[in-house]
């Protein structure tokens, strides 16, 4: 595993095109799911600094929010937009429809 220093320089080199998407996203509804990114949970939980500096050279220049699902899944939000728990809640439902069609596959 890559330590915290390193983890952080990856973010700070990332290209800004790696990311136009999530920017897109994030300026069309104001919420993108973890599927749609390159971090893990790990970057956010380590360099949070460093991915809103990396967004906002890319174009993104509001504040941004991330909240977890009990380690299934994360999403990152517009807090202007969205409330903390209307994302939660939202990403619940995301979560579990996802493992319910999983199960009946």
């Amino acid at each position: 595993m890559q330590d915290v220093l390193q983890m952080k320089d990856s973010v700070n080199r990332m290209a800004v095109e790696k990311v136009r998407a999530i920017v897109e996203e994030l300026q069309l509804d104001g919420i993108v799911t973890e599927g749609k990114t390159p971090f893990s949970r790990a970057h956010f939980n380590t360099c949070f600094a460093e991915i809103e500096a990396l967004l906002q050279r890319a174009g993104y220049h509001r504040q941004l929010d991330v909240v977890g699902y009990q380690g299934l899944a994360y999403t990152m939000f517009d807090p202007s937009r969205w409330e903390a728990v209307e994302v939660l809640r939202w990403l619940k439902a995301f979560v579990e429809e996802g493992q319910s069609q999983s199960r009946s596959r």
